[in-house]
């Protein structure tokens, strides 16, 4: 017998994928006739890390009913020359032109990357409504907002990024500009952030109410670096934190994340994959959160694929959310599912 090898970082300080210790735990998929819009995950090449069309392909194709899915901005394929500002335009060129392929329906059916969220400086403040207009331009209605580079802690060992992003994005006084010059073209603006910075948030959605915000991976509560060990003191302040940006109708949150690096979870550390209970029981208390407080038609699960992926299958990840789920009405499933996805980011299904 192949011996497993042990669990690693990548450089971006993600859980390294292994597909034989993944492989150790297989699943019957629960509900297979329920749609899905997976509204968050990505595609990059990287030196060491690869997920491309082809990976997202056969993730998606595990037996769960996926209609759609949301590509979220992660630094792939900036364009190698030209303005600084426009070098992401890139990132959008190559997820349309993978949109495009799945779009073809030689595929199957489901519509990979229907919706695109890239990257535009919103500190540049008005000045980013002309850069916005070029992502409009490349990917057509595909594309539907914007997210920057803002989840930071001083602490070395928290990291989510292959690029460690500057301390003050969301404390920028343009930043706000440039949320507004984003609302008024009606694209919506995801913001990734860890509990620590969750009053930055609230203080952004306030200043700019007619901005469609999504607060990505129930708002980052921290489990490792100096907050490993600390679960039950973070806890308590996430949560004040995300009902009070919850009180907020123009927040949104999505359900998911949690099997990164930065949260502590730690599944990667045992000899077999967790199993869809262990994840749903280890995560009720903040998707339940998350939901009472944001309402169901507020809330989105999502795969954030391939970055999850170090700890847990798609197949298995997505039967963990249906265990979430159980208790829910046939209509607050739709919400949770799918309806609240396709709403934000302006999907059919």
């Amino acid at each position: 017998m192949t011996a497993i090898p042990p669990p690693a970082l990548t450089a971006s300080k993600q859980v390294a994928i292994r597909e034989s210790w993944l492989a150790q735990v297989t699943e019957q998929i629960l509900e297979p006739g329920l749609p899905i819009i997976d509204p968050h995950h990505h595609l990059w090449d990287h030196p060491g890390e690869r997920y491309l069309f082809d990976d997202l392909l056969a993730d998606t194709a595990t037996g769960h009913d996926i209609r759609a899915t949301v590509f979220i901005q992660c630094g792939a394929m900036y364009r190698a020359t030209g303005p600084e500002a426009e070098k992401p335009l890139g990132e959008t060129e190559f997820v349309n032109g993978v949109a495009a392929m799945s779009a073809t329906g030689k595929y199957g059916q489901v519509r990979l990357c229907d919706g695109i969220v890239g990257m535009v400086d919103l500190t540049m403040g008005d000045a980013a409504a002309a850069v916005l207009e070029k992502h409009v331009m490349a990917a057509g209605k595909r594309f539907k907002g914007v997210r920057n580079r803002t989840a930071w802690h001083p602490s070395p060992e928290i990291r989510s990024n292959l690029v460690t992003a500057p301390p003050g994005p969301l404390e920028h006084p343009d930043f706000v500009k440039g949320a507004k010059a984003l609302a008024r073209m009606g694209l919506a603006l995801d913001v990734w952030a860890y509990h620590t910075q969750l009053p930055l948030v609230l203080a952004l959605a306030k200043q700019v109410p007619e901005a469609t915000i999504i607060l990505d991976h129930v708002g980052g509560p921290l489990g490792t670096g100096p907050f490993r060990g600390k679960r039950e003191e973070v806890f308590p302040v996430w949560r004040d934190s995300v009902r009070a940006i919850a009180a907020l109708p123009n927040v949104n949150v999505k359900l998911g994340g949690l099997a990164m690096h930065v949260n502590g979870f730690d599944f990667q550390e045992n000899p077999l994959p967790p199993t869809s209970q262990q994840m749903a029981d280890a995560w009720r208390p903040y998707m339940e959160t998350c939901i009472e407080a944001f309402g169901p038609t507020r809330c989105m699960f999502e795969s954030n694929f391939p970055v999850d992926k170090g700890m847990c299958s798609y197949a298995v990840l997505w039967n963990a959310f249906k265990r979430l789920a159980a208790g829910a009405s046939e209509a607050e499933k739709s919400a949770l599912f799918s309806g609240t996805a396709a709403r934000i980011y302006t999907l059919s299904i």
